[in-house]
């Protein structure tokens, strides 16, 4: 998942980032509103953490254009504002959630999940197809009864996988998800990742569908558990 972050706090920004790239997130961070706004514009964001008090265009703006624009990603407004009318006038901007500074990371990654999985209409914060479950909360992926250890971007990506529920998803989505803008991607990354999976899970879970994508094999999701919740 690539999660955009706007934070003129460059020390703040840089822990936000540590924190959500070692949850297994995509992250692109920028430090004003104009920016952000265009991020927003061009798409590809599954959710955006978003300051308040940016330089050139306030955050509080930024909501109410993005929205304006007919734009539904997820916002999740960090802010030092405390005072209840502050909170209330984001919300009622557009923003789906509010996080007062300072704040708990562990926290922050909660609601940053709860808005993800409420975005993508799941009501269970776990994630199963068949015999395959994963709890983006701790990381944890279990095939056959059996814990396996994934890397971040392994993880991200069979996230993806498993969050389309048997749907093919392509290449270039999975690369755009999995790598930030600032970020060297090698054109065969994605196969790489892809390869790894199958390697630790099973050869057959992962389907290609020639010019299409990726996507989980239906028989999979019918054993054991059933399919993603």
């Amino acid at each position: 998942m690539r999660i955009l972050l706007v934070e003129d706090d460059i020390s703040l920004g840089e822990g936000i980032r540590t924190a959500l790239r070692r949850a297994a997130y995509s992250v692109d961070w920028l430090r004003d509103g104009g920016s952000a706004l265009t991020a927003i514009a061009d798409g590809g964001v599954d959710l955006v953490l978003l300051d308040l008090g940016l330089p050139g265009i306030d955050g509080m703006d930024v909501i109410r254009k993005a929205r304006q624009s007919g734009h539904d990603v997820p916002i999740l407004v960090l802010s030092a504002r405390e005072r209840a009318s502050d909170r209330t006038l984001g919300l009622d901007a557009g923003a789906d959630d509010y996080l007062g500074k300072p704040f708990d990371t562990s926290e922050m990654l909660a609601r940053v999940r709860a808005l993800l999985r409420r975005h993508g209409g799941r009501a269970t914060p776990l994630l199963q197809w068949g015999e395959l479950s994963m709890d983006p909360a701790t990381l944890a992926v279990r095939w056959q009864g059996a814990s396996v250890d994934l890397p971040r971007r392994e993880f991200a990506l069979l996230r993806l996988l498993m969050e389309a529920r048997g749907r093919p998803i392509s290449r270039e989505f999975a690369q755009q998800r999995l790598y930030g803008w600032d970020e060297d991607v090698a054109s065969n990354a994605v196969d790489v990742h892809i390869h790894a999976l199958r390697r630790k899970l099973d050869p057959g879970l992962i389907r290609t569908l020639r010019g299409v994508g990726y996507a989980l094999e239906a028989s999979a999701g019918d054993r054991g558990a059933g399919q993603g919740q």
